[in-house]
């Protein structure tokens, strides 16, 4: 069989970075880690190609050559979805899909001749095997969840992995919290599954051998899921293996906000090279964070706890959420507060959303009051229910918050909180090569010069060069990235080519 695995392209969204990628000749921030895992599940024998839409351009020889084109996607992913499956019928060449878009809304796609749905380690070996006796079905489904241990190691030979930002990794699957609009449990349950250390060992050292150096993204919902196993098993043996290597790697994770209660281990991560996590702060507002069944987040100081991740050596971004039924118009005003006094630079706001099979959308829908399907992007100003808010006010405040963190001014006043309050301890994840060197020039040249933000961009280096001289470099990155927020929000008025 030859065999096409086709990954949508992304939109230009809050997390594409696509305006900061240019400064440093990226294509791409993550690779399709579900792609290229279902490509070492296929026989070995097979012909595979993987063609990222977001790194590189579609071919239509390359969907002749195929057998079989394979598609993963998620909903944001959909209008790039549509095209390929266009092109795919015009040539003749059929489809298997897979992947959160298609185990939720299979039944949308009629012209798709295949769906390995769920988790592919339970559901790809069953549409194989009736592959080789050439009586495929056209739905292959599961309700149990996959054991990790059989899961292998990423094809990670199959990227153009210099234009990639980030490789990645996942170490667990599942989440054991239950929030009312988050579809991560619906999808792979409340147990947090693990992969075994020698599993995440041996991905390392398949990344090593493929010469990756940088930043690896370790995709979980929720890396602190099952501390105990992080805690006794999986940190002490990456300490060891990044000594044993010098440290090529830094790591980035999301995680529960519940981290800021363990100070050893957070240590422990430091220690082992991770620099940052993103974590659903969602709101402020004790009122809402019980209503939505966001209970690691309930009774506690929000503030205080992204404080004391931040001076353990993490930096924090986070997820807020505006459009709760019990979100009354202070909320706007009190978001803000919070998300530049905690100094997390990276916020994602969103009106809230109601994926399907979460317990928010069976309550909208009993109640009547769903609207559209989602578009899984959060910061598009889309809402697929209506709220109890007045939708002109609730839009109004949203807007509000965007112009209050994202215009220059508040922006680089958050960056100078975020150096306050970090701790860097790592020492060891800012290698400098050509890329890096580049994107400080071109910063130099379009956010020092051209862009109408320059001189809040000067006073930021100017202040960090005296207060904060070792987080220079990361006032930089992180000057580039208020370039991308400022664009996608609509917040400079003029576009500079990077």
């Amino acid at each position: 069989m030859k065999i096409l695995l086709i990954y949508p392209l992304y939109p230009d969204s809050f997390w594409s970075f696509k305006h900061a990628l240019r400064f440093i000749s990226k294509k791409a921030a993550v690779p399709p880690l579900g792609l290229i895992t279902v490509s070492t599940m296929l026989p070995i024998h097979w012909q595979k190609k993987l063609v990222d839409l977001n790194v590189s351009d579609l071919d239509s020889k390359d969907i002749i050559w195929a057998d079989y084109v394979f598609i993963s996607a998620m909903y944001i992913q959909k209008e790039s979805v549509n095209k390929i499956i266009s092109e795919c019928l015009k040539l003749g060449t059929k489809i298997v899909a897979g992947g959160p878009l298609f185990t939720q809304e299979y039944k949308n796609y009629p012209q798709i001749d295949h769906f390995v749905l769920n988790e592919a380690e339970i559901t790809l070996p069953m549409f194989l095997c009736d592959l080789a006796r050439k009586k495929p079905e056209r739905v292959y489904k599961t309700d149990k969840f996959a054991n990790l241990s059989h899961t292998p190691i990423p094809d990670y030979g199959l990227l153009q992995m210099k234009k990639y930002v980030f490789m990645s990794i996942q170490v667990s699957r599942g989440c054991p919290f239950s929030c009312d609009f988050c579809e991560i449990t619906s999808l792979l349950g409340h147990k947090v599954r693990m992969k075994d250390t020698s599993q995440i060992i041996h991905e390392l050292d398949e990344l090593y051998r493929l010469n990756w150096r940088g930043p690896v993204s370790i995709v979980d919902d929720n890396f602190i899921g099952n501390k105990n196993q992080i805690k006794t098993s999986l940190l002490p043996s990456m300490n060891e293996w990044m000594k044993n290597h010098k440290h090529p790697f830094v790591f980035n994770i999301q995680s529960s906000i519940n981290l800021a209660d363990d100070k050893e281990l957070m240590s422990q991560m430091v220690d082992t090279g991770f620099t940052s996590t993103f974590i659903g702060i969602e709101t402020p507002d004790e009122t809402t964070l019980r209503t939505c069944n966001k209970v690691q987040n309930k009774n506690r100081n929000l503030l205080k706890s992204v404080k004391e991740i931040q001076n353990t050596g993490l930096q924090v971004s986070g997820g807020f959420i505006v459009g709760f039924d019990s979100d009354t118009p202070g909320v706007f005003q009190r978001q803000i507060d919070f998300i530049q006094k905690s100094g997390i630079v990276s916020a994602m706001v969103g009106l809230l959303n109601a994926p399907k099979n979460t317990l928010l959308y069976k309550r909208l829908e009993q109640e009547k009051r769903i609207t559209v399907e989602c578009t899984g992007n959060n910061t598009d100003s889309s809402i697929n229910f209506i709220p109890k808010m007045d939708y002109n006010e609730l839009l109004e405040g949203y807007r509000k918050i965007i112009n209050n963190i994202y215009a220059t001014k508040p922006y680089y006043r958050r960056v100078r909180q975020m150096f306050l309050n970090y701790n860097r301890i790592y020492k060891k994840q800012k290698r400098i090569n050509l890329s890096l060197i580049a994107a400080f020039l071109k910063s130099m040249y379009v956010i020092g010069i051209i862009d109408r933000g320059r001189i809040e961009f000067w006073k930021l280096l100017l202040w960090t060069l005296f207060k904060r001289p070792g987080l220079f470099s990361d006032a930089i990155t992180f000057a580039v990235y208020g370039y991308h927020f400022r664009t996608i929000y609509g917040l400079r008025q003029n576009r500079i080519n990077v």
